[in-house]
């Protein structure tokens, strides 16, 4: 399946990136500095700007699906404004393009801990967390309004760290199936909340 993925060098999408190739799937990463990732077979690493819709759109056209684990940086100043926008971009790009079967990376401050209650309402939070945390629920209010696509949302834990899934402790895989066969595996370690 050929997959364009977006956000591939940061921590999460390095993973999803290994991940895709690893199984066999043709990846088209698009990053602003395509010299940082290392030449793999079946990998074309394009360089692009998700604030740029037209060009974002030519860059993705002609994928069978599109993984956006796109963070513009928790140590971004505007990290809720250029997360929304680049939301926004993408969204458009894909449309554009043509795509529909689109697996997003939010996070999991939209998460419940109670019902009613989420993960972000909470006065522990960390203050640098919440701007972030509501981009991700903003960028899921904006797939909800785009019935035409295909979307997975994904909502992986607070708390994320590299290692092996041969580790000492249990590790929980989650795995999201469209209508074809694509799939993306995650893993991540189960903490339990204070």
């Amino acid at each position: 399946m050929k997959v364009a993925l977006l956000g591939s060098t940061g921590f999460v999408g390095s993973a999803l990136l290994k991940e895709a190739l690893d199984r066999g799937h043709i990846v088209t990463a698009i990053v602003r500095h395509p010299e940082k990732l290392e030449k793999r077979e079946g990998l074309t690493a394009k360089a692009g700007d998700v604030y740029d819709t037209t060009s974002l759109a030519t860059l993705i056209q002609g994928n069978d699906a599109i993984v956006s684990a796109f963070n513009p940086g928790w140590k971004n100043p505007n990290l809720y404004d250029d997360q929304v926008r680049g939301t926004a971009s993408i969204i458009a790009a894909i449309k554009k393009a043509g795509i529909k079967r689109v697996l997003w990376v939010g996070g999991g401050g939209g998460l419940e801990v109670k019902p009613g209650v989420r993960v972000v309402d909470s006065p522990d939070l960390p203050s640098w967390v919440r701007p972030g945390s509501l981009a991700t629920i903003d960028a899921l209010d904006q797939l909800r309004k785009e019935p035409e696509l295909e979307w997975s949302y994904l909502s992986p834990s607070a708390e994320l760290k590299p290692g092996s899934v041969r580790e000492s402790f249990a590790w929980e895989t989650i795995s999201f199936w469209w209508t074809s066969p694509v799939r993306a595996r995650f893993r991540f370690r189960i903490t339990p909340l204070q």
